[in-house]
């Protein structure tokens, strides 16, 4: 008996033994979850005004915004559709009647319902035009384009308002026919809108234009605004135009009215 009872105590410390080494011998396979991170963008202090800017002028409603207006006797509409537009001008010369479109920075133009045949140098000017007219009555809503490069300036008192000053540049590639231009943009502080614009050319032998916003007015939750337009002498810098237009000296050429605008997306 006592044999048996030995035996069998053997046989189970050798179990336990042979358990133990396998439970030692065994590997432990752990899955781990690739991780991503998302980058980070940090945004400049211009970028940020301006992205502010764009919000309190209609911000995501500029996306599909579809609007008809008319500057100085002549009909515009413009359609946005994500990053897809069409612009379209009427007008007439003459006894034609001329509809030019710009459709993705495509240009072409019907004289009486008919295409018709455009040199490059036509085709320029016409987008030239067009694109003129839609920039700066739907500011600012362009200016968070890949092309555009935003500098923040500083900040001022122009009428005994608190305003900052933006300084816009655009690239070549994306920036249009005019992409060396320079724009400045004085953001008023509590409104985020813009109440002054200032810009430089180079064609036809330069100039310097100065803008004061009046007449604002919001068409279901997009704000347009008119421009006295005022000289300044070729060469003078942007950001000084603020203090000439409070002394009075710069030179009013005219005004830019923004006029029966429709809202097409109701009709």
């Amino acid at each position: 008996m006592t044999t048996l009872k030995s035996v069998i105590l053997f046989l189970s410390l050798v179990l336990i033994t042979s358990c133990n080494t396998k439970d030692k011998n065994k590997t432990e396979t752990i899955t781990t979850k690739p991780t991503t991170t998302t980058p980070v963008v940090t945004l400049s202090k211009a970028q940020k005004l301006l992205n502010q800017t764009i919000l309190a002028h209609g911000g995501d409603l500029y996306n599909t915004a579809h609007y008809a207006f008319s500057f100085r006797g002549i009909e515009y509409q413009f359609k946005n559709n994500g990053t897809d537009y069409t612009y379209i001008k009427s007008y007439k010369k003459k006894s034609d009647s001329i509809k030019d479109v710009l459709k993705n920075n495509v240009f072409t133009r019907t004289i009486n319902n008919k295409s018709v045949a455009l040199s490059d140098k036509d085709i320029a000017i016409g987008t030239g035009a067009i694109n003129s007219v839609i920039y700066f009555a739907t500011l600012p809503y362009k200016l968070n384009d890949k092309a555009v490069n935003s500098t923040y300036v500083e900040s001022l008192t122009i009428k005994d308002q608190n305003y900052d000053a933006i300084k816009v540049t655009f690239n070549e590639a994306g920036g249009g026919q005019d992409h060396d231009d320079q724009f400045y943009y004085w953001i008023n502080i509590d409104t985020k809108k813009i109440d002054y614009l200032a810009y430089s050319y180079n064609v036809n032998d330069g100039g310097v234009r100065f803008r004061s916003a009046y007449s604002p007015r919001v068409i279901d939750g997009i704000t347009f605004q008119d421009y006295i337009n005022y000289e300044a002498k070729v060469g003078t810098p942007l950001k000084d135009l603020p203090v000439l237009f409070e002394a009075g000296q710069l030179k009013e050429l005219s005004k830019i009215k923004t006029e029966n605008i429709i809202n097409l997306n109701k009709n």
